[in-house]
């Protein structure tokens, strides 16, 4: 058996379940000010916490959507280890994505993963769908909630 057909296997068992549970990150107006530079997305609502904290229901800044997505990678970084054979991990993309809650500024948050499907998507790609929740601490509804699909690339 394969290294892939052994990690698909291995995986399938593990289906409908929750397989991850990230470590905290707190969002801070840094973070939150370096990726509206890097980005290019200065609206106030992000970077003017005076005026937000004025003219918004949100009592302060709020990090941008893509921000809170953008940390994907590093709650993922906490709960998933290269398998018996992977080389490489690639982000495929998402199905489905909603940003359900903003984030204001000084926020934790975390992710939580739960593998809906896995498959051989060719002698080296083993495909995996999550749903990734990111929670917001001391919040019921979540900041984001997608549907991520990331291949697992072996050796051939």
């Amino acid at each position: 058996m394969s290294a892939l057909q052994a990690a698909v296997k291995a995986s399938q068992a593990h289906i409908g379940t929750e397989v991850g549970v990230s470590n905290w990150i707190t969002v801070d107006q840094d973070m939150i000010d370096r990726f509206a530079e890097t980005t290019f997305d200065t609206q106030w609502i992000h970077i003017d916490p005076v005026r937000a904290a004025a003219e918004t229901p949100f009592g302060g800044t709020i990090a941008h959507g893509f921000l809170t997505l953008s940390l994907a990678s590093r709650f993922a970084y906490d709960c998933f280890e290269m398998l018996p054979g992977q080389v490489m991990g690639i982000n495929y993309g998402m199905n489905k994505l909603r940003f359900l809650m903003p984030v204001r500024a000084g926020s934790r948050l975390r992710g939580r993963f739960r593998l809906e499907e896995v498959r051989a998507r060719s002698t080296t790609d083993l495909l995996r769908t999550n749903t990734l929740t990111i929670e917001i601490e001391g919040e019921t509804t979540p900041a984001l909630v997608a549907e991520w699909l990331g291949l697992a690339v072996f050796e051939d």
